[in-house]
């Protein structure tokens, strides 16, 4: 089962190869990372996708935890959250193809960020079923190059009564 997971550590230096390290110290393999300062630039918010059963995410969760630089450890896995992803998709296109290719960007309510005689390059953003739908449609064109960020995700606002 994968298990997204946000991190609140405290905004220095080795804090991310002490929390990498964990993970493939123990054999926990890390399929996402993303990393920022969050408002506060002594805080930053890491987001960790990862995979296993139960067992697997209460061992990292108490590993995270016993950090010193570590403030907090949610896991969205049960919780209502958003997630989303950027990714930037070069495609060949050439006379025949552009107008077709620019259908398929308007129909995902992505956007054209570059152009050259020979490709366009499509930035997206949204939650990974929405990319891996766009990236099929554009592949039939020759896709270039395709560079993705990696999920990052939020609780949800409760809802009020």
């Amino acid at each position: 089962m994968r298990h997204t997971i946000s991190v609140l550590v405290i905004n220095e230096f080795g804090v991310l190869s002490r929390i990498s390290g964990l993970f493939s110290g123990r054999g926990f393999n890390i399929e996402s990372l993303s990393v920022a300062e969050t408002l506060d630039p002594k805080i930053s918010r890491m987001t960790i996708v990862t995979s296993g059963d139960d067992k697997v995410l209460e061992q990292i969760n108490k590993q995270l935890n016993k950090l010193v630089n570590v403030i907090k450890v949610y896991d969205f896995t049960d919780e209502e959250h958003i997630e989303r992803e950027l990714a930037l998709i070069k495609v060949t296109c050439n006379a025949d193809s552009r107008a077709e290719i620019l259908s398929i960007v308007d129909i995902f309510r992505a956007k054209v960020v570059d152009v050259s005689p020979r490709s366009y390059t499509v930035e997206i953003t949204g939650d990974e079923e929405k990319i891996r739908a766009i990236t099929e449609l554009l592949r039939p064109f020759g896709i270039k190059e395709i560079v993705r960020t990696g999920r990052i995700a939020m609780a949800r606002s409760p809802k009020q009564k």
